[in-house]
């Protein structure tokens, strides 16, 4: 018999008697499976806050801003200098004027429904222009708030996260008294965190006199963009800071998805090292158990490598299993979880679910094949490194 063939059935003799090993390979199953579904989770969270904030971005819409300023909360304008970047080359137009929204981005405290402590959330004072710049955002209850009034329109998931915020209600921030008076959807962005209200009514309540903080414009095209920003970077008149949104909400989800990847990685890797040791318990048990039956195996003329092959092939099926499920788990369970977290960049917080990627699970499974591969393979060399007449003592 060649190798290949004493390969094969010594690994299907192994697969078919795993039953009789149940407790202990559900042992290793179970640790794996654990970590895969917190890998699993921890990072989806990352996931989850990146597509949030990258999903918001359309590639002709940019962003003005203060020179130097790399958040809304530490930019400035006045109202003159968002007339010239409204008429600035390259702005799209409509029949009624340019699509150019200035806008005015303040914090505001927020009870969480979770917990009731307050939070951080943003209350973005815009213009009628808004709905078409940011033509994603859509009303789903409710209606748009009046203009010159103090009614607001809030986004599904800061409803979904923050108690006070049901159409109908009021809240007192800054010198007014808000009333809600309707429920946006922005397909699941970051919009959807926000509060929204006449930024003429802003103004004077947070005492912004005539100044904005940004202004959102929608390009000709994406390939406009290089225009539009040389117009403004050379206009005397203004000193400003043009970035295009993709690359704005990637570097606001930068810091927050790199501390929660490292965390991830390292809280796996933790764990990571008890589900090893309990891999490498359960083949060790394994081969103790079949003493006998790789002795005999040994005697008929079996080499070292089909036996080696046999219990690495074990490990690596019982994690595999463990990985599967885990992954299914973190699926199952994870996916699509609502929360919220803060944003560094903007110190508000973000609503926004948990994404169980396929890319996240194909790591999970890699991830628990690797614990699978280390824990199988010292009971793998002592059992091709088994003295056959040792063994056949135990018969």
């Amino acid at each position: 018999m060649n190798w290949l063939a004493q390969l094969l059935a010594v690994v299907a003799l192994n697969v078919r008697t795993i039953r009789q090993r149940l407790g202990s390979s559900l042992v290793a199953i179970v640790g794996i499976a654990g970590v895969v579904v917190v890998f699993v989770a921890v990072l989806s969270i990352g996931e989850g806050f990146t597509a949030a904030l990258r999903d918001a971005a359309a590639p002709d819409r940019v962003i003005v801003m203060r020179s130097g300023s790399d958040t809304e909360m530490t930019s400035g304008l006045g109202a003159a200098s968002a007339t010239i970047v409204s008429e600035a080359a390259g702005v799209r137009r409509a029949a009624d004027g340019p699509l150019a929204s200035p806008e005015l981005f303040v914090i505001v405290d927020v009870p969480k429904r979770a917990t009731g402590t307050d939070a951080n959330v943003p209350l973005r004072g815009v213009t009628p222009r808004a709905f078409d710049v940011k033509d994603e955002v859509r009303i789903v209850d409710g209606r748009r708030f009046a203009a010159g009034t103090s009614e607001i329109i809030v986004g599904r998931a800061a409803h979904g996260q923050f108690a006070g915020l049901e159409v109908g209600s009021q809240v007192k921030w800054g010198q007014n008294r808000w009333t809600v008076v309707g429920i946006f959807e922005a397909n699941g962005t970051v919009a959807e965190s926000e509060i929204w209200c006449d930024a003429r009514v802003l103004q004077p309540a947070y005492r912004r006199g005539n100044s904005f903080q940004s202004v959102y414009v929608r390009l000709e095209s994406p390939a406009a963009f290089d225009r539009f920003k040389d117009a403004l970077t050379t206009d005397p008149r203004l000193n400003v800071t043009v970035k295009r949104e993709t690359e704005y909400y990637a570097e606001q989800s930068r810091v927050l998805r790199r501390l929660i990847t490292q965390l991830g990685y390292m809280i796996a890797a933790l764990m990571g090292i008890g589900a090893v040791f309990g891999a490498i318990n359960t083949m060790y048990s394994a081969v103790a158990a079949r003493t006998r039956e790789i002795a005999t195996l040994r005697a008929l003329g079996f080499g070292r490598f089909a036996v080696l092959s046999s219990v690495m092939t074990e490990s690596l099926l019982l994690s595999l299993m463990g990985g599967v499920a885990g992954g299914l788990l973190a699926w199952i369970v994870f996916d699509g979880y609502q929360t919220s977290t803060m944003n560094w960049q903007s110190f508000s917080q973000v609503a926004f679910a948990f994404a169980v990627t396929p890319a996240l699970l194909v790591q999970g499974v890699a991830y628990a094949v690797m614990m699978g591969l280390i824990g199988g393979v010292f009971p793998a060399l002592r059992a091709a490194r088994l003295p056959i007449v040792t063994a056949l003592r135990e018969l």
